[in-house]
């Protein structure tokens, strides 16, 4: 169910697992976009010789999916802050799953913050972090 106002919203409700499109397509496509066209982000091969475990996604990529995950949630939504924490990179073509909880609600400011969680395919914690939204009365 979609939030469309802070009435919606629960101290303690996770948001809907979010497992955004991190195969080699995609990514292309973004740093292109970005002007960030490094065999790093777009061929693996190319990433081990730099002593990476395969392609990258980058971190501005996933702050990306954070915020599509709290807009699949909450579409009024307006994000005021994302603060993450990379712990271990994201790798290309391998699923992901962003899982979120809200952890703070002030419903006279509007305001929600969320905590975020993108983990791979082992479970292991790849980005943390928390969100900052307001959300219409």
């Amino acid at each position: 169910m979609a939030v469309s106002s802070i009435r919606d919203v629960e101290f303690g409700a996770e948001l809907p697992v979010f497992e955004p499109d991190t195969g080699l397509a995609n990514v292309k496509r973004f740093v292109v976009a970005a002007g960030w066209n490094g065999p790093r982000f777009t061929d693996h091969e190319a990433a081990r010789k730099e002593g990476l475990p395969g392609a990258l996604v980058p971190g501005i990529l996933s702050q990306g999916y954070l915020a599509a995950m709290i807009h699949r949630w909450a579409p009024e939504a307006l994000i005021q802050n994302v603060d993450t924490v990379f712990r271990a990179p994201l790798i290309v073509d391998e699923p992901c799953s962003i899982s979120g909880v809200v952890t703070d609600i002030d419903e006279e400011a509007g305001r929600v913050e969320i905590d975020l969680t993108i983990t791979n395919a082992k479970g292991e914690t790849r980005v943390f972090g928390t969100a900052e939204v307001k959300l219409p009365a």
